[in-house]
């Protein structure tokens, strides 16, 4: 059991091989994330609270307690989940800027809350959709009906909330705890035995419970979990996998069915594995992620290959051009991946959060904040036509980024995810810290026995691979620092007072332990230059294909620098970098001439303007 202050971050266990650090204890301070943190707040959160009204979303919180409900709603039965993934980012921007009481922030929060408030019923039910004359009754559309996945996004909001001002008089907390006991009183053990058609509410009650410290929550999210696999949610068109309700979850051999519901299950049934020592279903998850990034995951971190269902397809089937790899999916699947980070304190857990931050994560949204990408296809084929600004786009037919989309999980979502973004830096344990991801920071904490670390990170990263870590106070500790699967040649050097010494860096992980004083010194050199990878040959979508990455980015090829369609380009040459640009010797199947072609960062695809794209690009 952990015996520290409850970090202020989005999961926190109460055992297992690593402790969070929260937003408090590490401020990202520069670089390619503050970038995104800046825009984040100041233009994403608006914009979506902008569009929240417009659409009538948040607007029918005020139909439900004037009590002219059905009439006037607007948006599809999940529309609530956006308002309280609004709520959850704005409580973590508010806890990452230190926003005072009477901040824009802290006001434009308790506006929202206010308005959720007047909407609950005396029983703690929450939804603008069902229960009330000419609506559907309560629970009785789990299939699709989404009340319970609302609920575990009000939950998560509402874990923000405590975890950022735990003493805040707004009453979410409050409004969480009423519909987590209604949750409890109607679906625990003696209540309704049934699922919500779409895994959250399980997340949301697991963190709740870690929260407010009510075992009962935890309990209830475990009882959902068990309860996958039973083919209660009945037969569809798409299989009962769709809703991973084919197979019970400790007996599912990898990730299946629709992709972001899978990693919110996945994700809970972590929580629930960790918070019961549950080692039998710990493993099972381990195994089902290790099989899920081999086979069903792109090289980006995307996941899904289906466009219909938005799912994951079957080992191997990972075409580029058909790649859905939505956006909200590459979210679950830090959550997942962090959980088992937290749990297990391998390596591999971050390097896939990172893999997917870089390429998923950072490729949605536009420069301005303000229009975001649903789906990550690998290859565009034809250019893109850019989205009206005042329209409501379709989740996939946006082939540019666009501001708003009829289902509209993507933007609240990276919203959060930036927002709480510190808080997948760094962990701790009895011995010292560790860092998972490299931007410029500073990290301050306490270890279990009193211990006070604190050190300033510098880096340019992804730019270069040099990683610097200044030590701000003596402390004997352990610094371990993530040594990514790619990055060969690695070394650590440590500078102190009275020596200098160096050594290679295997790729997983290297600790440096020792008495530290302020101003030492340890340096970690990440060789970041341009590599080739080839694909898995199970895969026959991309054989004969290469893919080109640099450090933890994977690099496009984007037809407004080759100048001409990318569709018929075929590799002629190894890869370089020309003052700081890396270029591919490219020919056209229908020329023997050879032109060094710029390649771009996948995330900056598309920000030029309209253009066509491929990642993995033919060697023949």
């Amino acid at each position: 059991m952990f015996d520290t202050t409850t970090p202020a971050a989005p999961v926190v266990p109460t055992r297992g091989r690593l402790r969070p650090l929260g937003v408090s204890e590490v401020r990202i301070t520069g670089g390619f994330w503050s970038d995104r943190q800046a825009v984040n707040g100041s233009a994403t959160l608006s914009h979506i609270e902008s569009r929240l009204e417009s659409e009538g979303w948040l607007p029918n919180f005020d139909l439900a307690a004037a009590g002219t409900l059905p009439d006037g709603r607007r948006g599809r039965e999940f529309a609530d989940s956006e308002i309280y993934k609004y709520l959850e980012a704005l409580a973590w921007e508010i806890g990452r800027t230190d926003a005072a009481v009477d901040s824009d922030l802290e006001q434009r929060f308790r506006r929202v809350v206010d308005r959720v408030a007047a909407a609950q019923e005396p029983d703690g039910y929450l939804n603008t959709m069902f229960g009330r004359d000419g609506q559907g009754e309560r629970w009785s559309a789990l299939q699709w009906g989404h009340e319970l996945y609302c609920l575990g996004h009000l939950f998560q909001a509402a874990v923000a909330r405590a975890r950022t001002r735990p003493d805040a008089d707004d009453g979410l907390i409050d409004i969480a705890r009423r519909a987590a006991d209604l949750v409890c009183r109607e679906f625990g053990a003696t209540g309704r035995d049934a699922i919500c058609g779409h895994a959250e509410v399980e997340v949301g009650l697991a963190e709740l419970g870690r929260a407010l410290g009510e075992q009962r929550y935890i309990d209830q999210a475990a009882l959902f979990v068990e309860r996958h696999g039973r083919g209660s949610l009945g037969e569809i068109e798409f299989g009962r996998e769709y809703f991973q309700d084919d197979v019970a979850v400790r007996d599912a051999e990898a990730l299946r069915g629709h992709s972001v519901r899978a990693n919110y299950l996945s994700s809970a049934a972590a929580d629930v594995a960790t918070e019961l020592s549950d080692e039998p279903l710990l493993h099972a998850l381990r195994s089902q992620w290790g099989r899920t990034v081999e086979r069903r995951t792109y090289v980006t971190g995307g996941q899904g290959s289906h466009h219909q269902d938005e799912a994951f397809g079957d080992d191997w089937e990972l075409p580029p051009d058909r790649a859905y790899s939505e956006t909200c999916a590459g979210i679950g699947s830090i959550m997942f991946s962090w959980r088992l980070l937290l749990a297990t304190g391998e390596p591999q857990y971050a390097d896939l959060i990172e893999r997917t931050l870089f390429n998923v994560v950072a490729t949605s949204p536009g420069d301005d904040g303000r229009s975001f990408f649903y789906a990550n296809t690998l290859h565009q084929r034809t250019p893109g036509v850019p989205a009206d600004p005042d329209a409501t786009s379709m989740r996939a037919s946006s082939s540019l980024r666009a501001p708003w989309f009829e289902v509209s999980c993507c933007p609240p979502n990276v919203a959060r995810t930036f927002a709480s973004l510190a808080a997948y830096v760094a962990t701790a344990d009895d011995d010292g810290v560790q860092l998972h991801q490299y931007a410029p920071s500073t990290v301050r904490t306490t270890l279990p026995d009193g211990r006070v670390v604190a050190f300033e990170v510098s880096t340019n990263y992804p730019a270069d691979g040099d990683v610097r870590v200044m030590i701000s106070e003596d402390a004997e500790f352990t610094l371990t620092l993530r040594v990514p699967s790619w990055a060969e040649g690695a070394a650590v050097r440590v500078h102190s007072e009275d020596d200098v010494s160096e050594s290679p860096a295997p790729a997983g992980a290297v600790e440096v332990a020792r008495a530290f004083r302020a101003g030492d010194v340890v340096e970690l050199h990440l060789p970041i230059v341009a590599r080739i990878t080839s694909p898995h040959p199970m895969v026959d979508a991309v054989r004969g294909s290469v893919v080109i990455e640099r450090g933890p980015e994977v690099l496009a090829l984007e037809s407004i620098d080759l100048g001409a369609d990318v569709g018929d380009a075929v590799v002629a040459g190894d890869p370089a970098e020309r003052d700081g640009q890396v270029v591919l010797p490219v020919r056209r199947r229908s020329s023997d001439d050879v032109v060094e072609a710029p390649l771009v960062a996948y995330h900056d695809w598309a920000r030029r303007g309209p253009s066509t794209m491929r990642v993995w690009i033919p060697t023949v």
